[in-house]
């Protein structure tokens, strides 16, 4: 893809701090750098979010994130968690259109970064709560 800015990237056009790279992933530092260390880790082929995903395409971003996400522990020993976040489509936040997801390291609670989970539970019986399940365990496609 030529107006794709994480392709570009990736083919070294756009330069870039690269953490790792192999034949099918690149990983380099987010420019926001929310905390110290926020890593992308992007598949070399263009694929604009999960939707999109090929079994290569998962294997290969889920074959890496724990390396990636260690290198990043064994370089900031005083991190204490980390979030591990990929957005698809603009509602849901996704900003660059080529996938990507974020290894944003922990340190303290006071490191500007906040995810908030509504607790709805009280908003839907079992009957619907079973009837959710149902409806998306009967779209699983197997390959």
């Amino acid at each position: 893809m030529t107006d794709c800015i994480f392709c570009k990237i990736i083919n070294g056009d756009i330069p870039s701090a690269k953490v790792y790279e192999d034949d099918e992933v690149f990983a380099f530092l987010d420019m926001s750098q929310v905390t110290p260390g926020h890593t992308l880790v992007v598949p070399k082929k263009h694929v604009e979010n999960i939707f999109e995903y090929d079994e290569d395409v998962a294997v290969a971003i889920a074959k890496r994130l724990p390396k990636i996400a260690n290198a990043i522990k064994e370089a900031f020993p005083e991190i204490k968690g980390m979030n591990i976040v990929n957005n698809n489509g603009e509602l849901a936040y996704q900003s660059v259109f080529h996938t990507h997801w974020h290894l944003l390291p922990r340190y303290n609670e006071d490191d500007k970064f906040a995810i908030e989970f509504s607790n709805n539970q009280d908003s839907y019986t079992q009957e619907e709560f079973s009837e959710r399940a149902a409806l998306i365990a009967s779209q699983i496609k197997e390959n």
